[in-house]
């Protein structure tokens, strides 16, 4: 699914952790924010942080097998999309999926080759695996790689 222009929110969810990234307005760029912590009010906290940034679309990361299947975390994953989705509707915003395989392994290995300690980079990896998965699906979006969502 194409979502509509403008900023889009990066989501990736986890049991204890939900990594989020922003794009810019020409979606070019996707930024890290701050982790948010997975609980019964993380909904809440995306759909105002969403809105805070004048989003028009979500982007929520679903971590299908290598052969493309969908285990336990990426039906964990669609579940929290239709949460994302019930509670972005009322605000016109819409929210997809997209396969976010190797996202957290790209994310280490850029913290770690930016020299950025063990320790750091585990207080990090959530957010930066958002932005890389919101960086994949912008460039799918443009057709720069060859990409299955």
């Amino acid at each position: 699914m194409t979502l509509p222009a403008g900023r889009i929110l990066g989501v990736d969810p986890g049991s204890v952790r939900i990594g989020i990234a922003v794009s810019d307005s020409r979606r070019t760029m996707a930024f890290p924010r701050d982790v948010i912590i997975a609980d019964g009010a993380s909904v809440t906290r995306i759909v105002d942080l969403g809105l805070e940034e004048g989003v028009t679309g979500v982007v929520v990361g679903q971590p299908l097998s290598l052969g493309g299947a969908e285990g336990d975390a990426a039906r964990a994953a669609r579940e929290f999309a239709v949460a994302l989705e019930t509670a972005f509707a009322p605000h016109g915003i819409s929210v997809t999926c997209f396969d976010e395989r190797f996202t957290t392994t790209s994310a280490a290995r850029q913290l770690q080759q930016a020299g950025t300690s063990s320790k750091a980079a585990r207080q990090r990896i959530d957010s930066a695996a958002a932005t890389v998965l919101l960086e994949a699906y912008l460039s799918a979006q443009r057709g720069d790689l060859d990409h299955d969502a």
